[in-house]
Order: structure tokens, then sequence, then C-alpha cells
């Protein structure tokens, strides 16, 4: 059993991102509304019926903005600290709201869903790994500073959706205000292309074969001068840039099979099924 994985919307205007198998997916964040979500899952061929469960990775709003409407309208329970709960204001059903805690598991069907704790200006942030079967896709955003837990997880990566926020020569010459430009940069805030870049060449494992880069700067970075740079250092991997205004298409991971078309960039070939994977 594989995984299948896309960007519903990657910016500071919206984070989602559907990772699932054959029988259910999750969503880590939801922060586009729920009819823009369903429109792009729709567009995708994905369905909400096979979504079982939203993870909250820290409270911001652009991470956060659609979880009431999908969790009501969808009956979906919302895995989410405490804090995060509570500083991000969020009004849900009870019976949906379900905490979790840092390097606990939790399991959805054949999904085995992990947290670790990250660096970043929130009450409780956390990254996610989920795994399938021995397939692994990391989603690491909003990261200030690359850690060993980090280090870890992306190293057992089959694909990941890494944050690359900001060119530092652009923020420097940008019109950001200092103290702003202090918080990007400051350990707290987000990963630069640098840092992104020097994690991956550094710790891609042999076996990862698509990197989704995320959360990309509106006015601090260029979604063209990042896929050159990754690009140049990929080694054979697919390098995605995920986009904040549409969503990614969907990518495979895993091992190929008979029963899948798929493209040689990894991306499964609706057109040449007639089954239905989602």
């Amino acid at each position: 059993m594989s995984l299948f994985i896309a960007s519903l919307n990657s910016g500071s205007n919206g984070n989602c991102y559907y990772v699932g198998n054959e029988h259910e997916a999750v969503l880590i964040d939801a922060g586009i509304s729920c009819r823009e979500t369903e429109r792009r899952m729709l567009r995708l061929g994905l369905s909400m019926k096979k979504v079982k469960a939203i993870f909250v990775s820290h409270e911001h709003s652009d991470h956060i903005n659609g979880i009431p409407v999908i969790a009501k309208k969808y009956h979906l329970p919302v895995y989410i600290t405490p804090p995060t709960l509570q500083r991000g204001g969020l009004q849900l059903e009870q019976e949906l709201v379900i905490s979790f805690g840092a390097f606990e598991t939790v399991v959805i069907g054949d999904l085995h869903v992990s947290a670790f704790p990250k660096q970043h200006d929130a009450s409780n942030p956390h990254s996610f790994s989920i795994t399938c079967r021995g397939i692994k896709v990391g989603v690491f955003t909003d990261i200030g500073v690359v850690c060993e837990n980090l280090i870890s997880h992306f190293s057992q990566c089959h694909a990941a959706f890494l944050e690359a926020n900001y060119d530092d020569e652009m923020l420097d010459k940008g019109g950001y205000p200092y103290h702003l430009k202090r918080r990007i940069r400051g350990g707290q805030g987000h990963l630069s292309n640098k840092q992104a870049l020097e994690l991956f060449v550094a710790h891609k494992p042999p076996f990862m074969t698509h990197l989704l880069l995320s959360h990309l700067s509106k006015n601090n970075n260029d979604p063209q001068l990042v896929q050159q740079l990754f690009d140049e250092c990929a080694g054979g991997v697919n390098i995605i840039v995920a986009s904040r205004y549409a969503e990614s298409e969907v990518y495979y991971i895993g091992q190929r099979v008979e029963s899948y078309a798929i493209q040689q960039s990894g991306v499964v070939d609706f057109k040449a099924q007639q089954i239905s994977l989602f």
C-alpha cells in the first residue's frame, strides 16, 4: 500500500496538505475555506469521503481558518493540542476535538500519524510524519530552525513538504520593517531557501522521490529561483514548488506496481485507469 499526496494550498494565505492511501486520508491543517478545499479536491479527483481527520500544526490563521466548517460538515475529528485550541479560538463541537502529544502515534486505518515539536512563534507547534506500510511522508513547514528532530524525520521520508520561505537577499532588500525581518529569520520564524537546501542536500535519504517546497513568501521569494536552486541538487528527486494560488497535482509515493499507471514524474495518470483510487 502506498501514499498519495497533494498540496491544496501553501502560503501565508492558507495551508492545507492531503496525505492518504486507497482507503483513508488526513488533512494536515485546513487554512483555506471548506468550499475552496472541496473545489480543489474535486479537480484532483480526491474524495472528502476518504478524509478521516484533520491534524493541526499550530494556531496561526493561515492553518486553521477552514477547520470549523469542514469539521462540522463532514463530522471530522480534529487532532489539536490544548494550547493550540485555546490560542486559536476555534469553535468546535466537543466530541470532534481530540488531543495529541509530541512523539505519540495516532492510527487512522493504515495511516500512522506522528507529531514532534518544532521551533515557531506559536503556543505549541508541531510537525507531522505520516507512515503507511513503510512509506513515510513528512509535513515540515513554519519552522524557525533545523533541529535534530527535523533531521531525524526528514532522513526517513520517501516524500516531504518542506518549507522554503524566503531568499536571504530578497528579505534583506525588501520593504518589511526590521522587526518583521528579525522575526522571520530569528529562530522562531521560517526556514530560508538556504536552510532548506542544506537540510535536503545533507540529509535526504536515497529512497526519497518527491520534495514539495512549501510556504514560499509572496514578497521575499521567487518560485523560479527556488525551483532552479533545488533542481541543481535534486539527485533524482522530483522537485515541486507548491503554489499559494492553486492545488498541486496528486503524487504517488511508493513502489510502482502494474495496477497503477504512473508517469515518469511519479504522478498518477487517472485517465489511463478505470478504477477510482480515491
